[in-house]
């Protein structure tokens, strides 16, 4: 359930309401999803199609349910960059007159083949913010200044979620972390961590193919030397590789968290979500500090 300052409601509101028709809007992911629908309030109606917390993202086919979404849609939100081709097909079929479609990656000037988890870099978060209510206001002028309500709002909740990265780059710049995939890639830039993984292994995991075998060696060589603080691994993929991996750094007593792509659980809001995975990181760099 979304707080009392995300409840949609406002000065505005009766007469936006009386006015304004609700508006069909899909985000190809549950992330996006979520502050689409905090950023529309009471005049969107969001459905996120990618959100099941049990699946791998990249493996998502989609379906005759998310064709009707997809038809019914006012404003479409894709992350872009091969992370979502299956909305290709969609796209293409007959769809709301006047859909506009929003492409993260095009804003960003990314394209297939570049690191396409970009929810995980909060300076991209507060571009594609300030695009979403852009896109709302240009769609229905008349609900602009329920729109710019919605997004202060929005920056509100998002604030605890800023004073955790805060703290941690403050407190943990440097850190030497490991991560299994290039999920964690942008955060760790983020944060000004030092992510010791090769980026050919969390490519390769990220794409669901082996690593090259030198990357595994100069990982098993990293986790044996004790030369990272934190390993961070993607809960919603798994292979022997990682287990196995997962397995020995524990052996070490070095701190494992596990991150998603998608909402967990699927209900809680994005500032949520991130806040509680930031809280795990944060305990994780603590407790190699105070073993010290």
């Amino acid at each position: 359930m979304l707080g009392g300052a995300l409840s949609g409601q406002g000065p505005l509101m009766p007469a936006v309401a009386a006015q304004t028709k609700v508006m069909n809007v899909v985000a190809g992911e549950n992330f996006w999803g979520s502050l689409a629908s905090q950023l529309g309030g009471k005049l969107v109606h969001v459905t996120s199609i990618v959100s099941d917390p049990n699946a791998d993202p990249h493996e998502y086919e989609s379906n005759s349910a998310d064709a009707r979404a997809f038809a019914a849609a006012r404003y479409v939100i894709l992350n872009g960059a091969g992370y979502d081709d299956w909305a290709n097909r969609l796209l293409s079929a007959q769809s709301e007159r006047g859909r506009k479609v929003f492409t993260v990656a095009a804003l960003l000037g990314k394209k297939n083949g570049d690191n396409p988890h970009f929810w995980y870099s909060p300076s991209y978060v507060s571009r594609v913010i300030d695009r979403i209510t852009a896109d709302y206001r240009a769609l229905e002028p008349g609900a602009a200044s329920y729109f710019a309500l919605r997004h202060a709002a929005v920056e509100a909740a998002l604030s605890p979620y800023r004073a955790r990265l805060k703290y941690i780059s403050k407190h943990f710049s440097g850190a030497r972390v490991a991560a299994t995939e290039s999920v964690f890639q942008y955060l760790a830039q983020y944060l000004h961590l030092d992510l010791v993984t090769s980026g050919a292994f969390m490519r390769a995991v990220s794409e669901g193919v082996d690593p090259p075998a030198s990357s595994v060696a100069a990982f098993d060589q990293q986790i044996a030397g004790r030369r990272f603080q934190v390993l961070v691994y993607n809960r919603q993929t798994v292979s022997p590789l990682i287990t196995t991996i997962r397995k020995q750094v524990l052996a070490k007593k070095i701190p494992a968290i596990g991150v998603s792509e998608t909402i967990q659980p699927p209900r809680a809001t994005f500032e949520r979500w991130m806040g509680g995975q930031l809280d795990a990181l944060g305990k994780a760099l603590s407790h190699k500090r105070s073993s010290r």
